[in-house]
This record gives structure tokens, sequence and C-alpha cells, in this order.
């Protein structure tokens, strides 16, 4: 599809021009302003007065006012006509010959005194754009000699020219364009860059001038636009370098933009680009950008319409063209986005900051129903919905709604979505149910704005209905959340999001704000799994956000679930470590009972006795809280629990009862001597001494002194009693074992209880002496500190002697008496004696 970039508007007509004459043809133009020049075959000169005139609907349109014409007295065609108005005059090659002529009478300038105003034997001509004169009256012109290989710089004044260089070219130039000291010529063969104040050259490419016309047309400071081979338009620049892309045209070109089929000049002059047939005058007006840029788009060429719309920033207010270059695109997003270029129709919108509504709005049924939104008009595609634009392609359907998931996804926290949370998220939890996406939680676990009253039926229609119960919790309706969750654990509806939902319902009781709800819906957790259920409560957390359960209400309500009620107690005396009497008595008792359950039944599991056993032994053994009185009274009568009434005995501190069942009834030694390393853990040696003699004592009295050899090999006290001498040996007062034990038993029997005896003995003997060999290095180190304190020395020899009995020191101790008198220790201590009250006396140690 052809872009029309500009309209045709009639300047002159054929009638204003040449009146009844048909052989008048139009040779070249020039426009300076309002003024437009004609340059004819019959070599006249027509001046025009052209005005704009714009309609109420804004359409543009020329009026052509002839002022004048002149007649140049030459036989050949005005070849070329250029305004310098500056100097009020007409550049004019004609018949070979360049002249001037006044731009208002078009008279003809004579020859000056200071030279010619005429140059004669000329080709073609340039006037400089980018003059390096500073003058103003004076213009600079590039002139091509038919006659040599030259290119002649002339300085132009109102009634004369002036030669200042000439530049030698290799071969006959035929086209020239001049910019500042840079010449860029058309010879025979090819084009080429000259300087002319350097004499620099550049050979740019090779060309053909018998097959086309060249093209030298200047178009920027030191850049020049010329036609190539290939029927393209090449850049350079004055070192000889194209820094932009050549541009693509036919073999025919005669002008440096466009060519229509009745051209025959064209030129632009201030802007307007004026196109002359040989028989009329039109101006080619631009149309309106922005229906450039559609036609464009239209045509889907994007990247065409974005490069339009930004070359045009410069010419365009900054407001204005921010709204414009944003629509534009958005309108290309959309182009791109109907053809599945999802990457590049993301950066557009992206850039265009589009309003994401305008992307859901394609989307049947995923914009809310509340929504304000209304599609941006006129529209930014031309797509009626997400069906039009996929026409029955379901595959594309598919992966226009995974775009969408995407690009939402990424905008939903973004200052692209201010203002249409609502819409964004609501529309992303349709898309993602409806694709079974695995984001469809995270979106919920998240802060999001989903809109309860479209998502509810969106949900339910593809079963997600754990999504819906986060949906309500998110809106603050815990007990609608629990109530379909709840409908889902019991099958009356059909989710398979989570196989673990119900200990995903008991996690939020857990931590539930509403003690009403947890109290609510605990029941139905216990009595599914009270094992699992009960955890509501072991496993709530301690904040001071979240409101705390009473242990006793817990209590009082798990009463008819006693197997979470045994948990919820092991939780808190074991766990949470409370110490309460009524817990650990409670827990106790359930202990209890649960053994006695098991023992009563028949026939009996050994191994679930042993277990609840092993359990309340445990718990009796571990805690002082509990009520032993109580148990005891539960367990007097059995006979299987006898080693847990000995550990009430022991809580009791009734050790003999202890010790007499676990010997006499339940006949277990070991058991015996562990009773008494547990009875004991807490306690100094005094009392474990105690115990264990104690232990020994029941041993020996059920095995009165008799034959050492029944002793020694029959007798199971006996034997006890030795196994217990002998293992413990260092716990016994060795003399008092010795008078308990029977004459008869032999020293070889209790070679290990007597070696192990001997060893404590000594070894206790020999820390005794360590402590006291410390304890006087203490005392000797505190008496030097306490000298080095008094700062004066006591010195004592043997030429001195004692104040109280006059004779010498022989040894470094003495006493110092009040004042630092030093005396013999021996005399102090008569001293003292003697007298009723006691001095104050200072100890010191020295050396003379």
């Amino acid at each position: 599809m052809s872009v029309k970039a500009f309209e045709l508007v009639p300047a002159v007509e054929r009638d204003l021009l040449m009146g009844d004459k048909a052989r008048i043809n139009i040779e070249c133009i020039e426009c300076c302003g309002k003024h437009l020049y004609l340059g004819t075959n019959d070599c006249f000169i027509h001046h025009f007065l052209l005005d704009e005139v714009t309609s109420s609907k804004g359409k543009l349109s020329y009026s052509a006012q002839k002022l004048l014409h002149k007649y140049l007295g030459l036989k050949k065609p005005v070849a070329e006509l250029r305004a310098a108005s500056a100097l009020e005059r007409l550049i004019v090659l004609c018949d070979g010959i360049v002249f001037l002529v006044d731009m208002v009478t078009l008279e003809t300038m004579p020859s000056g005194a200071g030279g010619g105003a005429k140059i004669r034997g000329v080709t073609a001509f340039c006037v400089n754009e980018n003059p390096v004169n500073g003058d103003p009256f004076c213009v600079e012109m590039g002139v091509l000699s038919s006659k040599r290989r030259t290119v002649q710089i002339y300085m132009v004044h109102e009634d004369r020219v002036q030669l200042v260089k000439e530049v030698t070219t290799p071969e006959q130039p035929c086209a020239v364009s001049v910019d500042g000291y840079f010449l860029c010529v058309a010879l025979a063969t090819q084009y080429m860059i000259l300087n002319y104040n350097t004499g620099a050259s550049q050979d740019l490419f090779p060309y053909n001038s018998e097959r086309r016309t060249p093209i030298v047309k200047r178009i920027g400071r030191e850049e020049f636009l010329l036609a190539a081979p290939g029927g393209l338009g090449m850049f350079a620049n004055a070192e000889g370098v194209s820094q932009r892309a050549p541009v693509n045209w036919s073999e025919s070109v005669i002008g440096a933009a466009v060519c229509f089929p009745d051209g025959h000049i064209l030129q632009d002059f201030e802007g307007k680009v004026i196109l002359a047939s040989t028989k009329a005058v039109y101006i080619l007006v631009p149309l309106p950008l922005e229906r450039q840029i559609q036609d464009l788009l239209a045509g889907h060429r994007v990247e065409e319409a974005l490069l339009l719309t930004e070359g045009a920033q410069q010419n365009i207010p900054k407001d204005k063209f921010q709204i414009l270059h944003k629509r534009i695109l958005q309108q290309a997003g959309f182009i791109q986005f109907g053809q599945l270029q999802f990457l590049e129709a993301k950066e557009h919108f992206r850039k265009g900051q589009l309003d994401v509504r305008e992307l859901i709005s394609l989307y049947p049924l995923l914009l809310p129903a509340s929504s304000p939104f209304t599609r941006c008009h006129p529209p930014l595609h031309e797509f009626a919905d997400l069906n039009h634009l996929a026409q029955g392609d379901q595959d594309k359907v598919l992966r226009c709604k995974k775009f969408l998931i995407s690009y939402l996804g990424e905008v939903r926290s973004t200052e692209t979505a201010n203002g249409c949370r609502e819409d964004v998220d609501t529309a992303l939890l349709k898309l993602y149910a409806e694709q079974d996406h695995d984001s469809l939680l995270d979106l919920l676990a998240s802060d999001n704005a989903c809109l309860l009253a479209d998502s509810v039926p969106w949900l339910e229609k593809y079963n997600k209905y754990f999504a819906l119960g986060l949906l309500y919790r998110c809106n603050g309706q815990d007990s609608a959340a629990l109530q379909l969750w709840i409908r889902v654990a019991d099958g009356d509806l059909q989710d398979s999001t989570r196989s673990d939902l119900y200990e995903y319902i008991v996690d939020v009781l857990g931590s539930c704000s509403s003690l009403d709800l947890v109290w609510k819906y605990a029941d139905w957790a216990l009595r599914k799994d009270p094992t699992v259920g009960v955890h509501i409560f072991t496993k709530r957390p301690a904040s001071k956000e979240l409101p705390q359960l009473n242990p006793d209400d817990v209590i009082s309500y798990l009463g008819k679930h006693s197997q979470a009620l045994l948990l919820y107690l092991e939780h808190l005396v074991l766990e949470r470590r409370i110490k309460k009497e009524k817990f650990h008595t409670h827990l106790a008792m359930l202990y209890l009972e649960t053994v006695l359950s098991l023992l009563s039944m028949s026939p009996t599991d050994e191994e679930k006795i042993c277990r609840a056993r092993e359990m309340l032994q445990a718990l009796l053994r571990g805690s002082n809280l509990y009520h032993a009185q109580s148990l005891l009274g539960k367990m007097e009568n059995c006979e299987h629990l006898l080693l847990e009434r000995a550990t009430l005995y022991g809580k009791l501190e009734e050790h003999d009862k202890a010790l007499h069942l676990l010997v006499h009834e339940l006949r277990d030694f070991p058991s015996a001597e562990a009773y008494c390393v547990w009875a004991s853990s807490s306690r100094d040696s005094a009392y474990r001494q105690r115990l264990f003699h104690l232990l020994l004592g029941i041993y020996l009295d059920g095995n009165p002194a008799g034959n050492p050899q029944a002793a020694a090999g029959s007798g199971d006290l006996a034997m006890a009693a030795v196994d217990l001498l002998n293992r413990h040996g260092e716990v016994f007062d060795a003399v008092r074992v010795l008078r308990m034990l029977p004459e008869g038993w032999s020293l070889q029997l209790l070679r290990p209880f007597l070696g192990r005896a001997i060893r404590a003995s000594v070894h206790a003997s020999r820390t005794s002496q360590i402590a006291v060999g410390l304890a006087h290095s203490e005392n000797l180190q505190l008496l030097h500190d306490r000298l080095k304190d008094c700062k004066k020395p006591i010195f004592v020899s043997e030429k001195k002697g004692c104040h109280l009995c006059h004779n010498t020191f022989s040894e470094p101790d003495v006493v110092c008496l009040p004042g630092g008198v030093p005396v013999h220790t021996h005399c102090v201590a008569q001293r003292v004696r003697d007298s009723p009250t006691k001095r104050q006396l200072t100890n010191s140690s020295n050396h003379t």
C-alpha cells in the first residue's frame, strides 16, 4: 500500500500563463517568499504573486496574480533562475550566459565600473547556501564552463560578478552543488567532492551520464544527495562518507524528492515543494502528519510510522508530540499484537503507556461488569474482540491469552496499573482459572484487588473451590472460606487442587484470629482425625496479635475427644512445660487409665501395654508436680504396676516401701539399683549413700548370715547384694558395710568392692591433702598481699630481740604489734592466753 504524503495544488493555471499561445512551455521556476518567477522557452520571465488561502475545513489552496513579464532579447529558452533577495536580483542562465535581472522591474542589469555583469560559456551554476564570505550583500556562486574542465567560484554583487577561484576537474563537469568550501561535482563518469580552498578531492562512485541525468543536491550542511546506479539515491558528506541509508527510487528520477508522471521541474523553495509541468505550476502541499502516519499504520508499516513520528519531534510542541507519540506507539502495539508479534507489541505498549484495559477489553468477559472503562475514541485498533482477531483459530486465541497472562503479571505492580488494579487482578484471576495456571494460588495468597462479585462465579465454573476460599479470606470472609473447604474435604464438592486440604484447614483454624470460628469448626476437625485436629490447639502461634486460648477451656472442650485431650495435655506438660499440678496429674491419670484399659482387655496386646507403661513411667519419673497419692489410690490393687507404684513411693520419700516392692514382690534387682540412682539424681552424695545402704540392708535382711557358700552361690538376695557392692562400691561407707556383712562371707567375693573402697578412701585422703595444701598456699599469698599493702616493711634478724621475751629471732615468722613492733609468735600466743582481752595483731612474713 502506497502512502500519499502530498496533495498537488494548482498555483499558476495554464490560461494565466500562456493565454492563447499554445507553444509556450515552462523551462525553470524560482520562488522568493510570495513571489514566483517562471522562465519560458520563448525567452520570457514571468512574475507572479502567490497567496495562500485556507478554507473553513482547513484545506489549503493558492491564488496567483500576474504582476509582470519581460522578454530577455535572446533566442534560447531561459534555462535557470535563482533569486538573490538581499541584492534584489535574479541570477539568470540563458543561451549559455549568466546575467543579473532586477527582481521588481525584470530589467537586465548593465555592467558596472568594477567589472562585467555577465558570464559567458556557462552550462550550469549553483548558489552557495552556506557562504564562506561574511558580506551579506554578496552571493557566492559555483559555475560550470562549457569549454573548460573547471568549476569557477564567483562573487555576485548588485551590478557585477567577480571570479575569485577556479578549480580544475579531471573530466568535464555537468552538474554541481556547493556548501561552504566543498563542491560536489558530477563528471562524465563519476561523482567527486572538491575543497576549493585546500584543493583536496575525494572520488565517490561511478555513474553513466549518457544513460541518466545526474542529480547533485545539497540537503544539509556539508551533505549531498546523488543519483546513483541501480535506482538509488546515495548520500555523501564532505569526507565522502555515507551516513544515511540509500533511498530506493526508480531509474527515471529527475528530481531530488518525488516524480509525478507530468512532472517537468521539481524544486524546493523555503519549505515549499513546487512542481512545474510544461504548461502549469503546482505546489506540493504536505498532508497533515497524523494522516500520513495513520496511512502508514493502516498499511501495517509500523516502523515507518514510528520513524516519521519521531522525525517530526522538533516541529511539534512538546506536549502535543508526547500525546501523538504515545498514541502511535499504542496503535503500533495493537498491529503487532494482531500479527502475534508479542515481544514487539509489549515493548510498544510499555513505551506508549497503554491503559492496560484497552488490551483486556479485547478478551470477552475479562473486564469486571462494574468497570467504568470505555475504549479510546478514535479506536486504537480494528478488532471487535479476540474472536474477531483470531477468526476461529483456537491456537491463536490460546497464544493471545498466554501473552495477556504474561503481560498482566508484569504490569500489575507497576504504575501502568495505577487506578485499575481491580480490573487487572480480576482479569488475571479469570485467565489463571480458565487456563488452570499454577500462579492462581500465588495471586490470591499475595496482596490483590480481585473483585469478589466477578470472581466467585468464574472460580465456581472451573471448580477452583480452594482458590475461592482464599479469595473469601482476602475479603475477610473466613467463615465462608472454611464452610467451602469443609464441603470439599467431605467430598460434597470436587477440587483436586490440594490433596492435604484437611491439614490445611486445621492450620487455618490454628492461626485464626476469630476464636468463635475455632470453637465452631474444631469439632469437625477432631471428629475427622483427632491426632491432626488437635493441632488447632497445639500449634497455635504465640503472638501478641493473635488472641490466645485458655488451656482450661480447651481441656473442657476436649472432654469428649479423649485422644485429642491426651495429646493436648502432652503438649502442655511435655512441650510447653507448664508447671501446674492439675495438668500433670490429669495427664498421668490419662496414661494410667490407658494402661489399665489395655490390661483389662482379653487377649492383651503386650506391645501396646509396654509402650503405654513406658510413657506413664517416664512422666512419673520426670515430673514432680502430679498428685502421687491420687495415682497410688488408682493402682493400689493392680499387681502389674509394681514398678509404677515404686516410683510413686519414691516421690513421696517412702523409699523403703518402694524398694520392698522392687526387691521382694517384683524381684527386679536391676530396677531396684536404677531406682536408687534415679531417686538420688538431684540430691547430694549423703542422700545417695543413704538410699544404697537402705537397698543393701533389704538384701541382707532377706538373706541372714548363714553358709558362706550359699551366700556366694545360691542366694538371689545375697548375690544381688554382692553385685550392688561391686558395681557401686564408691557410693558406700566401707566401714559401715563391713559391719553389716555376715561374718561368713569371703573377702574374695567382695574383692571388687574392697578394691574400689580402698581406692576411694585413698583418693579422698589425697584430695583432702591437696585441698589443705591449696588452702595453705592461698593463706600465704593473702599474707604476702597484706604485707605489701602495709607499704613499710618490718625487718627482723638474729641481732634484734623480741620486745616481749628479749630473745633474738631465729625464724622469719613473727607477729607485729600495733606500731610495727616485731615479737615472737609463741610470745604473743602466751600473752593472749594470759590476757582477758585480745589485742589487735597483724601477721606478717619477712626475710632478713
